[in-house]
């Protein structure tokens, strides 16, 4: 496909200065940024069409199944072939452009069925069938197979790049992986899944998990297992931010009691069972990596003020062969968690549609919200995104 132009967003360039000041004097993003509909739009098409999106988990594509998803301003098909391959194509049938399957739809079918004119295609997506049509002598169905929408699998989750001209995921994720390789993500399970919509812009999500800045005055269940002062960040050399964070002498890992009813996830060390690391990958995905299971938040924008969360708690085969083994003790713990941060973030909301907000200064332990910030703001005035700098570093930047 054709290489996107750079255009700005439509935002006061002027508004975004006080966000790229150093630490220490910098501000958060105007209120259009989280408010207005015509950034939210170019939001889309710059930040999620243009880079890699996160579309689920590739271990939920059995073989034989087909699924749509929402992908930026695209609607991808994914399937898996009788040979075990993964495929995403757009959702379009190469006839006259219908849907295949509406967004969210998962159907298990040897075949894609076009249901306005009937067109089949194999779950490789070459045309199979064309009935009633009279396409001439020089009808060539291998012609007509469905377009690929590109994709890539890593550590067991789904990335696709719906305008095709992101850099390669690789070099896109940088060191991402040598951060989380040893938690072994691609071999987990979900166990648990829960769906939120809420109230307020995808990017206060962000900003929210970026630090624990807020976890005494909110998350009182949170701060008996892990001390809120005690995360930091490690540099990202792709499209990421985060770090980690400790666990309180008494916890295991985080749940309301701080014990674990799974099992250690085998290649952690004595350190890394002792934390819990947190991870944004830009630009709709949240990787929590705790010493026994891995949680995952998937974001989804779908309107300035409002958002589609997608959120699975991971763990280890054998742990849920484990005799009285519940994902509860983590679900339970974290869908709280989750709850106390919604209800923030839609206080946030009304607040940043205020006439009377002014952007607020941000703290030195609030230096990863300075990195994701800082990255939408430089995003905005070039037309494209490029990894965090990094900061000097601060106390608790990240939670």
């Amino acid at each position: 496909m054709a290489a996107r132009t750079p255009v700005p967003a439509p935002i006061d360039a002027a508004g975004l200065a006080a966000t790229l000041a150093p630490l220490g004097d910098a501000h958060i993003l105007p209120g259009a940024a989280y408010t207005a509909p015509e950034v939210l739009a170019w939001e889309i098409e710059h930040f999620f069409d243009a880079t890699w999106v996160v579309v689920g988990r590739s271990a939920s594509i059995d073989a034989g199944s087909q699924r749509a998803v929402r992908a930026g301003t695209e609607q991808a098909l994914l399937t898996r072939d009788a040979d075990g391959a993964l495929h995403s194509f757009y959702d379009v049938c190469r006839h006259r452009g219908h849907e295949l399957l509406p967004v969210g739809t998962e159907v298990r079918k040897r075949a894609i069925k076009c249901p306005y004119h009937g067109w089949a295609y194999g779950l490789d997506g070459g045309l199979r069938a064309a009935p009633r049509f009279d396409g001439g002598p020089g009808f060539d169905p291998g012609q007509y197979s469905l377009v690929p929408m590109r994709m890539e699998e890593w550590h067991g989750w789904i990335f696709v790049n719906p305008d095709g001209n992101a850099e390669a995921l690789g070099p896109y994720l940088g060191n991402l992986g040598e951060l989380v390789g040893d938690w072994e993500p691609e071999r987990l399970v979900t166990v648990e899944r829960h769906d939120y919509e809420v109230a307020a812009n995808w990017k206060l999500v962000v900003e929210n998990y970026h630090e624990c800045y807020h976890c005494p005055s909110i998350h009182p269940e949170l701060c008996r297992v892990s001390p809120p002062d005690s995360s930091r960040d490690l540099v990202a050399q792709g499209m990421f931010a985060g770090g980690p964070m400790l666990l309180m002498d008494h916890a295991e890992t985080m749940s309301l009691d701080g014990r674990s009813l799974g099992l250690p996830l085998p290649r952690l060390d004595a350190q890394r069972r002792r934390e819990v690391h947190y991870f944004a990958v830009f630009p709709n995905l949240l990787i929590s990596l705790h010493p026994d299971y891995v949680m995952t938040h998937r974001l989804e924008p779908i309107a300035p003020g409002r958002s589609r969360i997608e959120c699975e708690w991971l763990f280890a085969p054998e742990a849920t062969r484990k005799e009285g083994f519940s994902p509860r003790y983590a679900a339970d713990f974290w869908d709280i968690t989750n709850r106390e941060d919604w209800q923030a973030c839609e206080a946030v909301q009304r607040g940043v549609g205020s006439r009377g907000f002014r952007p607020g200064p941000l703290a030195g332990r609030e230096s990863t919200v300075y990195q994701f910030d800082t990255m939408i703001a430089r995003g905005y005035l070039e037309g494209a995104v490029r990894p965090p700098e990094p900061v000097e570093a601060q106390p608790g930047a990240t939670g």
